[in-house]
């Protein structure tokens, strides 16, 4: 029997199964597995890993068990509440942006189609800027293979029935590792270094998400970021709305982006830069959200 780690209220505008379907968009994720219930997924907490399920049997509530690991103290609770709280934008009122979708003839049939999903989120920074860095001008089937053969070779993992949990490896795991070794799982040797790069600022203090988090604006956090080589804007927009939980993140540059706009307004070509950002004005502070669920008519 599962033991109960605690239940947690989900907001207004909230749909699981919405949540469930984008992430099962792909076969090849290797942090967690979903099935027409619920999610599982190896996490740490106390410093222990836990294997954990989630599941939203009553509507309105998220069920959070334990299936394999020490039961965390009072502390440790509290600490993988947060993270849930963060990976589904639990915190976030969704009623202004369906408001702003409201009549908008592009953002409002989108808004319907996938009421109740929520920007599924990357709470770690390292595995955030990890997983932005692999997709770098990779398609996403490639992007999902670099990132399974990192957490395969330097992350932690559990066997459970049958199946095999993966932890994305800390920043420290990386530490003094070749460039060689890198190249060997076949990420390109500017992938390579800048990943090593980013373990060691994240491990020594030097980069953090809470340090992100306190500055003045997402604009300087994403200035923070772009200051170390090998991330550029796109890198950055993509942590803001995907980890620093920026709802103006407009990542503009985006190819599934550009490829999404013109296949729901029927172009025969991709939009142009200033097209995109004519067509997002009318969102703004919303762009994350917009994007994300554009995104999602991809697949």
């Amino acid at each position: 029997m599962n033991d109960l780690l605690f239940e947690l209220p989900l907001p207004e505008l909230f749909d699981w199964k919405a949540c469930l379907d984008y992430m099962a968009r792909s076969p090849l994720e290797c942090l967690y597995r979903t099935d027409g219930e619920g999610v599982t997924r190896l996490l740490r907490a106390d410093g222990e890993s836990l294997l954990v399920r989630l599941t939203a049997p009553e509507q309105g509530r998220l069920r959070v068990e334990l299936l394999e690991g020490k039961r965390p103290g009072d502390a440790g609770l509290e600490e993988l509440a947060r993270y849930i709280r963060d990976w589904f934008d639990l915190d976030r009122d969704l009623r202004p942006f369906y408001r702003l979708a409201e009549g908008d003839p592009l953002l409002g049939p989108l808004a319907e189609r996938f009421r109740g999903l929520r920007i599924v989120g990357i709470p770690d920074l390292f595995e955030a800027l990890c997983w932005a860095i692999l997709g770098q001008q990779v398609n996403l089937a490639f992007a999902y293979k670099l990132k399974a053969r990192l957490a395969e070779s330097y992350g932690e993992s559990v066997l459970w029935s049958g199946g095999r949990y993966h932890l994305f490896p800390a920043p420290e795991r990386l530490l003094g590792a070749p460039e060689e070794e890198l190249c060997a799982l076949q990420l390109s040797r500017s992938k390579a270094r800048t990943i090593i790069a980013v373990a060691d600022l994240i491990a020594d203090g030097a980069l953090s998400r809470e340090e992100l988090l306190a500055l003045g604006s997402p604009e300087e956090a994403e200035t923070r970021l772009t200051a170390v080589k090998g991330i550029g804007p796109w890198t950055a927009q993509y942590v803001r709305m995907r980890c620093l939980r920026d709802a103006s993140s407009f990542p503009i540059g985006d190819v599934g982006l550009h490829n999404a706009v013109k296949a729901v307004l029927g172009l025969d070509r991709k939009p142009s830069l200033p097209e995109l950002r004519e067509l997002f004005a009318g969102w703004r502070g919303w762009e994350a959200y917009a994007t994300f669920y554009l995104w999602r008519v991809l697949y």
